[in-house]
């Protein structure tokens, strides 16, 4: 049974992981062919498109990313409209801001090289301590400990770990470093975060084929009972209206969404109220009338809430905002939820 010093040396089960990741590796558009350490700034993307979102969901926006912006000197010269653009689907925008603030200060901080020193990292803007991890490991070739959600979940396997998540996170991160590779961080930081993905998976794990289900304690009981977590609490539901106006030319009226922050910031939204704990009054400030509500509501989850969005056809004769041509609609940085909407309003045009 592997229980840190009393079990195997780091040392053999290393050498057993890339042994395995050699052959099994994950063919990634972020990732060096031959298995050399990656670029950094390949990396860095691919680490941030990733928080909160799959491999597969990320794959087609990073190669576009990559392939419109292919240095960080680019991405730092690109308007925040366009950035936001590009990643209009992936949700949790605050990344796409945080990312092209971060290209603009190592251009200008840095001189547009990514730097060695961990701390350099974390004093960018939405880097944290496993972004900051995974770049020094994997693009530098560093022994530092990665620990994403995969790495958690074999980590808490092969120690059967009682202590739930997120209190084992801690934890979690002192065991990984004690059975990290030292002379192949960057592949053993790739190799367990593969196996996780494809066999140690949350679901029916592959035991059976794992290269470390020796090593395994969680295997006498029940694998998918790991990692322990609290039960999560139940979201909250809020209810919103949503404008849907157009003017006689079929044009649709959105607003920018403010950039000081909270939900959709920055992005072009249609007027709104009574969902995200501003005060403001669109049937005021924009004169609207003839308000006629649909049947249909639209559904949409957030982090820490669900959503009720009731939606109305409206009337304005106030020249503010953008009115924009359905067709044209694709033109702009819109999120997910005003998607649902224009599907429902406008089934022809949007896709």
């Amino acid at each position: 049974m592997f229980h840190g010093d009393d079990g195997p040396s780091h040392n053999k089960v290393s050498s057993v992981l890339l042994s395995w990741y050699a052959s099994n590796k994950r063919v990634l558009p972020w990732r060096d062919p031959q298995g050399l350490p990656t670029d950094p700034y390949r990396v860095w993307i691919s680490e941030i498109m990733l928080q909160q979102t799959t491999v597969p969901t990320v794959r087609g926006y990073f190669e576009r990313f990559i392939s419109r912006w292919p240095s960080v000197q680019d991405l730092a010269k690109a308007s925040l409209d366009d950035v936001l653009h590009e990643w209009q689907g992936l949700g949790y925008y605050s990344r796409a801001k945080n990312l092209h603030k971060c290209a603009v200060m190592i251009v200008e901080a840095f001189d547009g090289t990514f730097q060695t020193a961990e701390k350099d990292f974390l004093s960018l803007p939405g880097v944290g301590p496993y972004t900051a991890a995974a770049i020094q490991s994997i693009a530098f070739n560093s022994p530092s400990t990665v620990v994403d959600g995969n790495v958690e979940r074999v980590i808490a396997r092969l120690f059967s770990l009682k202590t739930p998540l997120p209190q084992a996170k801690a934890e979690i991160h002192k065991l990984a470093g004690h059975i990290r590779s030292e002379e192949e961080p960057s592949n053993y930081a790739q190799a367990l975060m593969d196996l996780g993905s494809s066999v140690c998976t949350p679901k029916a794990p592959k035991c059976v084929i794992c290269p470390l289900e020796k090593f395994c304690s969680a295997k006498k009981h029940n694998p998918e009972s790991f990692p322990i977590r609290q039960k999560k609490k139940e979201k909250p539901t809020r209810r919103g209206i949503f404008y849907f106006i157009q003017d006689d030319k079929g044009r649709v009226l959105l607003e920018k969404r403010p950039l000081s922050g909270g939900l959709f910031s920055g992005l072009m939204a249609l007027p709104s109220e009574g969902w995200d704990t501003t005060d403001d009054d669109p049937v005021t400030r924009l004169k609207i009338k003839n308000i006629k509500p649909l049947p249909e509501k639209v559904r949409h989850v957030f982090t820490h809430f669900s959503l009720i969005a009731e939606v109305r056809y409206a009337e304005s004769t106030i020249a503010e905002g953008v009115w924009v041509f359905p067709e044209a609609l694709s033109n702009y940085a819109l999120p997910t939820l005003m998607k649902k909407i224009f599907k429902l309003t406008l089934p022809e045009t949007v896709e």
